[in-house]
C-alpha cells in the first residue's frame, strides 16, 4: 500500500513504547473500543456473516472487561446493522454483514492507535516462529511425530471453519511442543492470541485455508524429517499469511477513506 493517504496514516501512528502483548482494553469509551475491535475482526474474517459471536461471558473474558460492557457494545453493533440478536436455545449475536458504510472509520480507530503493537507482533513472530520450527526439527521425538500427524489429519478432515481453526491451533501447538521448551510454547501462544485481536481465532479466508493446508503439511514434514532450515523457511512464509491479511485491511481502509474524501 502506498500513496499520500497511507503515508499520512502511518505518520499518525504512536511510538513503540506500548507493550505489544498487553491485552485488556483500557481508557476512553470501552464499549466503543469493543465495537471497533469486533468490526475489525469481522472485516478480517475472524467472524463471518451468519456466524454467531462467542457468548458474552467468553467475550468479556477474552477482552478483560465486564459482561455489561460487552452487552452494551453488542447492542450498539446491533443498532448499527452489524449483528442480529436471536433468541432461544440456539440464539446469540449473529454477524449480518462483513462490511458496512461505517466500517472503515471504526477499523481505522482501532488499528491506528494500535498499529505499533501490530508491527511489533509481526516482527516478533517472524523472529520467533522460524526459531521454534527449526528447534522442533532438531528436537522432535516419536511422540511429537504422532501429535503432528494427528493434528494434520484433523485439519484435513475438518468439516467446517470452527473445526479447521481448532485443528490449525493444534498443529502449531504440536510444532511448538516439539521444541520441549515451555517458554517457546508460551511465546507462540501469546503472539497468536494478540494477532487474533484477543478473540480466539486468527484472521481467515478460504484462500488462506487452501494455502495454509499445503504449508501445514510441508512444515510438519520438515519437522519430522529433521530439516531445521526448511522448517524455518516454511514457518517464515506461513506466519506472514495473517500479517498480510491485516496489512491488506489497512489498504482497504485507506482506499475507502480516500474515496470518501477523508
Amino acid at each position: 500500500m502506498s500513496g499520500p493517504l497511507h503515508t499520512h496514516l502511518l505518520h499518525e501512528l504512536p511510538g513503540h513504547g506500548d507493550d505489544p502483548l498487553a491485552g485488556p482494553i483500557v481508557v476512553r469509551n470501552v464499549p466503543d473500543q469493543i465495537v471497533e475491535r469486533l468490526v475489525t475482526a469481522v472485516a478480517l474474517g475472524v467472524y463471518v456473516p451468519g456466524q454467531a459471536l462467542p457468548p458474552e461471558r467468553d467475550l468479556a473474558a477474552m477482552l478483560g472487561v465486564s459482561r455489561a460492557t460487552v452487552r452494551e457494545a453488542l447492542r450498539r453493533m446491533t443498532e448499527g446493522g452489524y449483528l442480529e440478536q436471536r433468541r432461544g436455545r440456539n440464539g446469540g449475536s449473529f454477524v449480518l454483514e462483513g462490511w458496512r458504510p461505517s466500517s472503515a472509520d471504526l477499523i481505522r480507530r482501532y488499528l491506528l492507535p494500535n498499529w505499533s503493537r501490530f508491527e511489533a507482533l509481526f516482527d516478533a513472530r517472524q523472529l520467533i516462529e522460524p526459531l521454534i520450527a527449526a528447534t522442533a526439527a532438531d528436537r522432535r521425538d516419536d511422540v511429537d511425530i504422532e501429535s503432528l500427524t494427528q493434528a494434520l489429519d484433523s485439519y484435513r478432515d475438518a468439516a467446517d471453519r470452527d473445526a479447521s481453526r481448532a485443528a490449525d491451533a493444534r498443529i502449531h501447538r504440536a510444532v511448538a511442543e516439539a521444541t520441549h521448551n515451555p517458554v517457546l510454547v508460551g511465546l507462540s501462544t501469546q503472539i497468536r492470541t494478540r494477532v487474533s485481536l484477543d478473540l480466539g481465532a486468527e484472521p481467515y479466508t478460504p484462500q488462506v485455508r487452501r494455502i495454509a493446508a499445503d504449508q501445514h503439511h510441508d512444515l510438519a514434514g520438515a519437522v519430522i524429517d529433521r530439516d531445521p532450515d526448511r522448517a524455518a523457511s516454511i514457518a517464515r512464509e506461513h506466519f506472514a499469511l495473517t500479517e498480510n491479511l491485516i496489512r491488506d485491511l489497512v489498504a482497504r481502509v485507506a482506499a475507502a477513506t480516500e474515496e470518501a474524501g477523508g
